[in-house]
């Protein structure tokens, strides 16, 4: 009688124990009653009745990544591609998550090898590599619509890796070496194609600017010509106007000291000294000479040039 008090006690506390049930946060607890389902348990303290209700499915509600396995894929142009990736998805609806499929990883895990291999299928292997981004989104497409009758929404999908064939990477690797070199030939010949078109424009500058530098000089030097003949002409021209000043001058003087006292004697002694020294100079410059009839009578000549003087004074 003395272990009934302790065993009700006992079957009170496990009794308790059994209709609190704490739901952690993110998480969503499946309540089936009897075999049915009865409710979602909310993140917190719930009370359910022991033995009655029972705990059926627990779900995080959390987004969480998935490794997708590895796979052998054929391409449009027949060649093999071993492909993996990585799904993100998170449960939207605990209750579709517990009853839509019996295991949605494995469903959307199956789904998405299943779409990458049709996806994959339409593209030749250079499109693959190109467009990963759109394999991406098509699986998340063909994911998410299927997804919903089992309570979960796919996120995205990233392929992790794209690996071909050995003798399809040394062919790629091949073909990526010819094209860098091909560029690079490329590249050569337009710096030597720019090379020359700079050397030639610098040619034909340089021969404009020495035509330029030539017809310039050609204009200066005629101009200075142009200038030394007209300072020679007027330095000659001064010349002769002076050497005419100087002789008018001259005989102004020479007719001026005529009417001075005596003036008129040493013109006759001027005359007779330049007669005689040209009289004198005759033999000496040349060989044929015409002498007038009266060459030895030299008072008659002087006499016959001051008549001419006497007359001018007149």
């Amino acid at each position: 009688m003395e272990l009934l008090p302790l065993i009700l006690l006992a079957a009170v506390i496990v009794f308790v124990f059994k209709s609190l049930a704490v739901v952690p946060q993110q998480n969503a607890f499946i309540v089936e009653r009897l075999g049915r389902y009865h409710g979602t348990l909310a993140p917190g303290l719930n009370i359910i009745i022991p033995f009655i209700d029972r705990i059926a499915y627990k779900h995080s509600l959390k987004e969480v990544p998935l490794d997708v396995p590895s796979q052998v894929c054929i391409t449009r142009d027949n060649t093999q591609l071993k492909v993996d990736g990585i799904l993100y998805f998170q449960v939207t609806d605990a209750q579709r998550a517990s009853y839509g499929t019996s295991n949605f990883i494995i469903a959307i895990t199956q789904l998405s090898q299943t779409t990458l291999r049709s996806v994959i299928g339409k593209m030749e292997l250079d499109k693959t590599f190109e467009e990963r981004d759109e394999i991406n989104q098509t699986v998340v497409a063909a994911l998410d619509e299927a997804a919903i009758n089992w309570g979960v929404k796919v996120l995205r999908y990233e392929i992790k890796d794209l690996v071909p064939p050995q003798d399809i990477l040394h062919a790629m690797q091949a073909q990526i070496t010819a094209e860098r070199e091909k560029r690079a030939r490329i590249a050569q010949s337009e710096g030597l194609k720019m090379e020359q078109i700079n050397l030639a424009n610098g040619a034909r500058e340089a021969a404009i600017q020495k035509s330029q530098g030539e017809m310039q000089a050609t204009i200066n030097n005629s101009e200075g010509d142009k200038q030394a003949a007209i300072n020679k002409a007027l330095g000659e021209a001064e010349a002769l106007r002076l050497v005419a000043d100087a002789t008018a001058d001259a005989i102004k003087r020479v007719a001026s000291s005529i009417h001075t006292e005596g003036g008129l004697e040493a013109v006759n002694l001027k005359v007779a000294e330049q007669y005689v020294a040209a009289f004198g100079k005759l033999a000496k410059e040349n060989n044929t000479i015409i002498l007038p009839a009266n060459v030895a009578d030299v008072s008659s000549l002087v006499a016959s040039a001051m008549s001419v003087v006497k007359q001018t004074q007149r």
